[in-house]
């Protein structure tokens, strides 16, 4: 069966081959798109031999039909800029690693890592920032139901991410977003309850505001015990 986002991507790669032509190297699709076409537009990565101003603004007459397609500006890259930015943006890209789909070209992850290192010291700013924003979010609100509900629901996706940045610290190398989450929080040693109703929140058409407001003491605790593992992560 095709993937349903497949035919949208293939026409991505047929306007950036009209670009780039040749230099036209990879493109990737990745995010929560690929396991659920609801959630969000597509995610791509296009790696190309060499990027000048002029194919910015070849891509730039093209934006609105992507966008009409569903598919987010893609993130276009020179492939030896890539390379080198792996210590720079380690979450970002060791999640693009994580769980993708090859739609053009050879896979520009053979033989890459992303050193152990740059991922612990990127975790520990992506989890302490987290903690910052949750507790200035928290006195900015006013302690008003609906105002800590929506704190808590904004940021429920970026709770998972975290999760998931710790289990790949860890060593994990699962594709399945879900079981990559479920990975980190047993890692950081989260109850499982905490970890159900924050992630429910990535869904939040079902959960009642007071709902979510009323998680917010166990999932500042969540936050914080996660911040506590990443800092000791030896």
């Amino acid at each position: 069966m095709t993937a349903p986002w497949l035919p949208a991507a293939n026409r991505l790669v047929a306007e950036l081959r009209g670009v780039f032509g040749e230099r036209l190297r990879s493109v990737i699709a990745y995010g929560p798109h690929l396991e659920d076409p609801t959630h969000g537009p597509l995610s791509t990565l296009a790696l190309v031999s060499s990027l000048v101003i002029g194919d910015l603004e070849a891509c730039a007459g093209m934006s609105n039909g992507w966008h009409h397609e569903r598919i987010a500006t893609p993130l276009i890259l020179p492939e030896n800029e890539f390379r080198r930015s792996l210590d720079a943006f380690p979450l970002e890209y060791g999640e693009i690693i994580r769980a993708h789909e090859l739609v053009f070209g050879v896979s520009p992850f053979d033989g890459i890592t992303i050193d152990r290192a740059d991922l612990r010291r990127a975790c520990e700013t992506q989890i302490k920032s987290h903690l910052v924003h949750l507790r200035e979010g928290f006195i900015e609100s006013g302690g008003r139901p609906r105002a800590v509900a929506d704190l808590v629901t904004a940021s429920a996706p970026a709770f998972g991410a975290l999760l998931r940045n710790l289990a790949r610290l860890n060593g994990s190398d699962a594709r399945d977003r879900a079981t990559a989450t479920r990975e980190g929080a047993r890692a950081a040693k989260l109850p499982d309850s905490v970890v159900t109703d924050i992630l429910s929140l990535e869904r939040p058409s079902s959960v009642n505001a007071t709902d979510a407001a009323r998680l917010f003491p166990e999932y500042l605790a969540a936050s914080e015990q996660l911040a506590r593992v990443v800092d000791s992560w030896r």
